[in-house]
């Protein structure tokens, strides 16, 4: 499943943080520990110092007497002192735990042993507390510790998620007027993106390069199509008068004839092809004016008139269903027609002997739509995301008598005038090409219901 970037890095902001809680978590008993051992241990030195100060300004006889050693239990022998004469060569100064017997309750402690001299007798201090003792801040000094990790790690998260949501936002805004808004081929002009991240201000210009690139390159496609077109034009007028001419003579035999009516004919459909090709350039510079009105139920009117002899060849019923208070403005109406009349056109080339064709339209959610049903051969589902591909079709219907361009000029006019095409089919039951004219530019809702 494809996730946002700006998700993946929360996501890992989020999952590395819990992972140095669970680290930090299983860490924390022996931290917590060594902390209190060491606070501990520092506490003891300086309490072995003040009385060390004190033997040394008033003399072991402070804590001694008698050669009596001196010891101090506190009520719940969590703590002792112990002082008490020592063997001469007893040299010892260290804290670690150890176990003591104290009345009859063995007892592990924490215990400073320090021997000292005072003058020619050796002593022993100990001062310790008790192991559990200490262990007791460990259990609250862990939950503080804890709670204010999390409320960091809560923090940090927060602070990541708005920080990452701050900095990738050119980054959306890139893609979104960059790279979606625009519709190929018409890009637009350029507008640069405010970021302050040098990686983005590359992205965005280097996005434009290459608008820039496509563009050009597209319009010197369009425009050699369009030169080509008008070009071929005229050769092709010569050769067909040339032709024509070549009939009237007498001195062409019957065979002859026969060849120049099959070149006559190849003659026609490059005209055919060039006229499509030169129409579709058109459209697609944008070189017909949209400031017609029309009755979309007369256009189809006039569309059927053209061709009902064809309807009638092949016994095909054409049923239309317009309401007769809708029209368009703005519009190009020679392209209009030339819309229908190609769709109604392939309805009737694809339909069965006494198909059908129904013609409806309507209004839904403040947009006008027409759909063509025919009963015709339907379109593979292979082949139903290229019927609008002008190359495409091109190289099937060269094995074929149509041209393959019919749909393309559908798809061109469509664009031009901002009309949604959606088509389904089903093979051996029939198609059905839904337009859909949007409510907004050219074509509002008001200029559609008069």
């Amino acid at each position: 499943m494809a996730l946002k970037l700006q998700t993946k890095l929360t996501l890992f902001n989020t999952i590395s943080k819990l992972a140095i809680v669970l680290l930090f978590v299983f860490l924390l008993p022996m931290l917590i520990k060594n902390i209190n051992h060491t606070y501990n241990d520092g506490r003891f030195r300086k309490q072995e110092a003040k009385l060390l100060q004190i033997v040394k300004d008033q003399g072991i006889g402070v804590y001694i007497q008698n050669g009596e050693g001196y010891g101090a239990y506190l009520p719940l022998k969590e703590e002792y002192i112990l002082l008490d004469e020592a063997d001469s060569n007893y040299n010892l100064d260290t804290i670690r735990n150890e176990k003591r017997k104290v009345e009859k309750d063995t007892i592990e402690y924490r215990i400073l042993s320090h021997t000292f001299k005072v003058g020619n007798k050796n002593y022993l201090l100990e001062i310790g507390k008790s192991v559990s003792t200490l262990d007791e801040t460990s259990g609250p000094l862990q939950s503080i510790a804890l709670q204010i990790l999390l409320g960091m790690i809560m923090l940090t998260i927060l602070a990541d998620f708005f920080f990452s949501n701050y900095i990738l936002g050119p980054l959306d805004i890139i893609i979104k007027t960059k790279l979606i808004a625009h519709k190929f081929p018409n890009f637009g002009s350029y507008q640069e993106v405010k970021t302050s991240t040098a990686d983005f201000k590359y992205l965005d210009k280097s996005i434009h390069q290459m608008i820039e690139t496509i563009e050009s390159t597209f319009q010197k496609e369009r425009e050699f199509i369009s030169n080509a077109s008008h070009e071929l034009m005229t050769p092709i007028s010569i050769l067909q008068s040339k032709i024509e001419n070549m009939f009237n003579r007498d001195d062409v035999v019957d065979e002859l004839k026969i060849r120049l009516i099959e070149m006559q004919k190849i003659l026609n459909r490059l005209k055919s092809i060039t006229k499509t090709l030169l129409l579709i350039s058109q459209i697609e510079n944008e070189q017909f004016i949209k400031d017609d009105t029309i009755q979309i139920k007369q256009l189809l009117q006039d569309v059927y008139d053209e061709i009902s002899i064809r309807l009638e060849e092949k016994d095909i019923a054409l049923n239309m269903n317009i309401t007769d208070d809708v029209a368009l403005q703005n519009v190009n109406k020679f392209l209009l027609y030339n819309l229908f009349f190609n769709l109604i056109n392939n309805a009737i080339k694809y339909n069965k002997e006494a198909g059908e064709i129904n013609i409806n339209s309507y209004i839904h959610d403040g947009t006008l739509v027409v759909e063509i049903l025919d009963s015709g051969i339907g379109i593979s589902a292979e082949q139903l995301p290229f019927i609008f591909n002008r190359f495409k079709k091109f190289r099937q219907s060269l094995q074929q008598e149509s041209f393959g361009l019919g749909l393309p000029i559908v798809k061109s006019i469509a664009d031009f005038h901002k009309i949604r095409i959606n088509v389904t089919s089903q093979l051996n039951v029939g198609s059905t090409f839904t337009l859909v004219f949007p409510n907004y530019n050219s074509i509002t809702q008001k200029s559609i219901i008069q």
